[in-house]
């Protein structure tokens, strides 16, 4: 373990010689020694590796010789590293929080690197961990900080490090801006208390959620690769199914001159899906493209301010409604589900939609297992669409063409046995993040079941996976 010692020293050759003497003959090692005669002639800040054992030896024979001060003999030595812009007072603001919570800097080292960035390097004086961890916190909406040489055990220390740490990762992986990261801070924190009271695995989780964002990132731009298929349902009437790696299917209907997107994907692969509906149809959103979504989760509905209007239940409109006025959604509104969609609309880049490009088909008004809300009619054909319970979640819909025996589920059927690889990988994430995908398993399961025994024959197109026939 190890320990760092504020010791106090004549200022006469041999004082550190003797130190370091008594240190070896306890059994201990040196890994760290700071001292700086300009600020203190006589303070010398020592870290050293040793068992328990070793270091009571060490504190007893350092106190005898007059080098330990008693009162100073527990605190340790925090080191952080600060990224800064390099231009004139961008470390003031991280002293002046410093400054606040009374905490005595040990070291600090900065040098330019002509980078335009510098890294300053700084050991804290720990005294009261719960300061400590809460000037970490606040440091850490400034600017980037790294912390190093980290052995403290306390508890709520040790969780504003990690969590700091963890959004340290996240900015690298996802490229955040310093506010973007500040918001990822607040999530990550809600998220650790809730693990923290379930007792959860939290490491685990969070893990999970690195996981979540490596695999977006790195499906973006070349590595975009989605699975395309292309089903003639009629004549003149095409549907393409695109099943990306991470986030839901995208269906583009096209008949004659008729052309409209069912659920849109990720926010984040904005310019990869303009690209690949534009190769798909070309001068695609010169055609006034209109969309429809089976529900407002941000795997569903990032992308449909593509198109001028897009069609939805009034739940979903609702839930956008709520957005817009930053207040939570009815997936957020379970506490189980709030800092897992908050966290993923950092990763995604979700955006609520505009509201005025939001088009109510129609509204859910009894109980029943799955209810008729509207229709609509796209080229030759009509669509009648269907509100569900909300088991998966408050607003799904169901659009059904009984004259094509196409149906499109959302997320109430997802197609798990047809998962590619890279979609299974991703899928697996979500329902441990969440405790479940769905608001009411139950519920949904049902609904399901409803599904699949009412529509026999017809051809179900997925949430996630690929569209499955005579089901």
């Amino acid at each position: 373990m190890h320990k760092t010692y504020i010791t106090k020293m004549p200022d006469k050759a041999g004082a550190f010689l003797k130190a370091s003497e008594l240190i070896s003959e306890c059994g201990g090692n040196i890994a760290r020694v700071n001292y700086n005669k300009a600020v203190d002639l006589h303070t010398l800040f020592i870290e050293v590796s040793a068992t328990e054992a070793q270091h009571k030896q060490i504190e007893k024979k350092l106190s005898e010789c007059g080098y330990l001060k008693e009162e100073e003999e527990n605190k340790q030595i925090l080191m952080i590293v600060l990224t800064l812009q390099d231009v004139p007072g961008a470390v003031k603001p991280v002293l002046e929080v410093i400054n606040k919570y009374n905490v005595n800097i040990s070291y600090i080292s900065s040098q330019e690197n002509g980078t335009g960035i510098q890294h300053f390097k700084m050991g804290l004086l720990i005294d009261n961990p719960d300061e400590i961890a809460h000037l970490i916190e606040d440091i850490s909406k400034i600017c980037e900080i790294n912390i190093l040489n980290y052995e403290v055990t306390d508890r709520l220390l040790d969780g504003t490090v990690f969590y700091v740490t963890f959004a340290n990762e996240m900015r690298t992986i996802l490229n955040l801006n310093q506010e973007q990261t500040n918001e990822l801070l607040i999530r990550a924190n809600r998220l650790m208390q809730l693990l923290d009271e379930q007792n959860k695995p939290v490491l685990q989780t969070f893990d999970f959620i690195r996981r979540f964002a490596k695999q977006v990132v790195d499906n973006k731009g070349r590595n975009f690769k989605p699975i395309i298929n292309k089903k003639e349902v009629a004549q003149d009437f095409t549907i393409y199914c695109i099943e990306p790696p991470c986030g839901s299917n995208t269906f583009v209907l096209e008949s004659k001159d008729n052309i409209m997107l069912v659920d849109t994907g990720f926010a984040c692969y904005r310019d990869e899906m303009v690209d690949l509906l534009s190769h798909i149809i070309p001068n695609i959103f010169q055609k006034n493209p209109c969309a429809i979504i089976t529900h407002a989760d941000m795997d569903h509905a990032g992308l449909i301010d593509l198109v001028d209007k897009t069609f939805m239940s009034k739940n979903c409109y609702d839930n956008f409604a709520l957005e817009a006025k930053g207040a939570l959604d009815f997936r957020a509104q379970n506490p189980l589900h709030e800092p897992y969609c908050s966290i993923s609309a950092i990763i995604s880049q979700y955006k609520h939609p505009t509201l005025s490009n939001c088009v109510i088909v129609g509204d859910k008004k009894d109980d029943d297992i799955l209810s008729f809300i509207g229709s609509f009619n796209f080229g030759e054909y009509k669509f009648d669409v269907y509100e569900g319970r909300g088991g998966h979640v408050k607003g799904e819909s169901v659009i059904v063409c009984d004259e094509l025996k196409i149906l499109f589920s959302g997320d109430i059927f997802v197609n798990v046995k047809g998962f590619s690889k890279e979609q299974k990988k991703f899928n697996e994430l979500a329902p441990f993040l969440m405790t479940g995908v769905d608001s009411n398993a139950k519920e949904c399961k049902a609904c399901r079941e409803y599904l699949i025994e009412k529509y026999k024959g017809y051809t179900f197109f997925p949430g996630h996976g690929a569209p499955v026939d005579n089901l």
